[in-house]
């Protein structure tokens, strides 16, 4: 992109470039300049109650629509996200961190200016080690090729990237003449042949075939060559927590969720038996295996990611996911039958019962009403367990944390989901502990015009906790969550006891699109999801067994 422009305008046009409409934040001296020049230009900027929230919003936005930004001011701003930054980086999100910062005419004699942490410095380095590519702004002509360098980085890697932005520098011209967009990497030749070459011979031995796939297919935008490659060779499949709605999970193979023995039986027999196991972009932490309940052999693992990839103990680092998953397309894999090849049974009508509302009962329903006009967000903890039983039947329709874990990311993240994709409808699934961490970002929805429906579980505390470790720590204040509409305005509030209570309140909450929707579902504080149930049983015998 030749020419010359200031460095503002050409982050912003850069931004546009990538598909950007929206930028989130919080703010602040450092940065009103450049507010200022986001507010003039097509961008549209959210603001949020805090950069925390700010932070979780955009990340959302980067995972459905490939690119998110949040834009703070220095230290007091910046190292508030330094936690959302960090989830984006475990869980490959492309987030771009644009953060204000003293300007360079007042950094002579080093004064000690507010917002000022150690150096001037600290701020950036602390980022250099959460995100993938970080820039300070400070060499003015080169500004612009820093910019293309770091949102290249970006989308390339799916991570997230820090830009620093100088408050005297917003103004200053800079050009550059390079490529704005350089080429991806590209896997070598001569080992992605041999890659493919063992891996065919391997698929042809093997009698129970299954493959993983896993959060970098989202990422990377490899949904229809993965579904290709499963129709064509008939492989049964499952995903991680991490990538749950990968692809449509009433597909006739689709085994389900794998997560060692917390997962559903079907999926952890079906993978832990098969005899060539084909993991596409997955990450194995510990909650994708189960909290290291998985049973896999290395021996029969077939692995391919963005950083390399292996075959039983054969390394190629040089083996890249983009290449190989393509490269497996034009191989002419026999196509085999299989008994896991069904059609997922539609869910039984509920049938809502004068009783206390269950965790069980909740989900059961669940089942029943999400469609696919939805987007489903689940907070860490037993919201996000029990969720992964649900059944999504439309791709990359839902988000949670589910590496990082970090709590309070469904409420922010539902605004930044609803504008990313404003044809689906956010759905959250939230404690009511981590409700009380980024909840009143409510207020930011109704701003902006925006209707996710919440369901809040109220059982007290954190319930995950509990089965653990239980104490008063693991309490939390009582709120009315039915009567936050009166805090906030234009919200539908709901107090919910019973199975009917729970049915009428999400049928009301559903026809009312203009706002959001709270509805406070009041839970037993022992009462928990089969999914945490099973995740207890599972780490109650691992203990029990190493004890012996």
């Amino acid at each position: 992109m030749k020419g010359e422009t200031t460095v503002s305008g050409y982050l912003i046009r850069r931004l546009i470039d990538y598909d950007v409409d929206h930028v989130f934040g919080v703010p602040g001296d450092y940065i009103l300049d450049f507010y200022r020049q986001l507010e003039e230009s097509p961008l549209q900027m959210i603001n949020t109650c805090d950069e925390q929230g700010a932070g979780f919003a955009a990340d959302a936005y980067a995972r459905l629509k490939g690119l998110g930004v949040v834009c703070v001011t220095y230290c007091v701003g910046g190292l508030k996200i330094a936690n959302t930054t960090a989830q984006a980086f475990a869980e490959k999100s492309p987030l771009v961190v644009i953060s204000g910062a003293p300007g360079l005419n007042e950094r002579h004699r080093n004064p000690l200016l507010h917002h000022k942490v150690r150096d001037f410095d600290t701020q950036l380095n602390i980022f250099r080690h959460l995100t993938v590519a970080a820039t300070d702004l400070i060499d003015v002509e080169n500004g612009c090729c820093e910019i293309d360098r770091v949102l290249a980085a970006a989308v390339r890697h799916k991570q997230p990237v820090y830009i620093e932005l100088p408050r005297d520098l917003t103004e200053a011209a800079c050009s550059c003449s390079g490529d704005p967009s350089p080429p991806a990497a590209a896997s070598d030749p001569d080992a992605l042949h041999e890659a493919l070459t063992e891996t065919v011979q391997r698929l042809a031995q093997a009698q129970r075939p299954v493959l993983i796939a896993g959060i970098e297919i989202q990422r990377f935008g490899l949904q229809q060559p993965l579904l290709q490659l499963l129709e064509a060779t008939g492989i049964p499949f499952a995903t991680t927590p991490l990538s749950k709605s990968t692809l449509c999970e009433d597909h006739p193979l689709f085994l389900g969720v794998y997560e060692g023995a917390v997962g559903k039986e079907k999926a952890r027999q079906a993978v832990e038996q098969s005899d060539c196991l084909l993991m596409l972009g997955a990450f194995m932490t510990d909650v994708n295996l189960g909290i290291f309940t998985a049973k896999l052999d290395q021996a029969l693992t077939i692995s391919s990611s963005s950083d390399g990839s292996s075959i039983a103990f054969h390394q190629y680092p040089e083996v890249l996911l983009g290449d190989f998953l393509p490269g497996l397309l034009d191989q002419n894999l026999p196509h085999r039958s299989t008994a896991a090849a069904k059609p997922t049974a539609a869910p039984q009508p509920f049938e809502a019962q004068d009783e206390p509302i269950t965790i069980r009962r909740l989900f059961e329903y669940l089942e029943t009403f999400i469609d696919d006009h939805m987007v489903l967000l689940a907070d860490p903890g037993d919201a996000m367990f029990a969720a992964t039983d649900l059944t999504i039947r439309h791709p990359a329709a839902f988000l949670s944390p589910a590496y990082y874990t970090s709590m309070g990311f469904a409420v922010p993240g539902a605004i930044g989901a609803q504008l990313a994709r404003p044809d689906l409808r956010p759905l959250v699934l939230v404690g009511d502990g981590a409700f009380q961490m980024t909840g009143m970002e409510l207020s930011t929805a109704v701003r902006f015009g925006l209707s996710p429906i919440v369901v809040v579980l109220n059982n007290g505390g954190y319930g995950t906790e509990r089965p653990m470790t239980d104490g008063r720590f693991n309490d939390v204040p009582v709120w009315r969550f039915s009567r936050l509409p009166e805090v906030i305005g234009a919200v539908q509030g709901f107090e919910i006891f019973s199975e009917k209570d729970f049915e009428q309140a999400l049928q009301a909450a559903l026809t009312h699109t203009d706002s959001p929707a709270i509805l406070d579902v009041h839970l037993d504080p022992h009462d928990h999801s089969p999914a945490l149930k099973r995740l207890t049983d599972a780490l109650g015998a691992k203990v029990r067994n190493s004890g012996k």
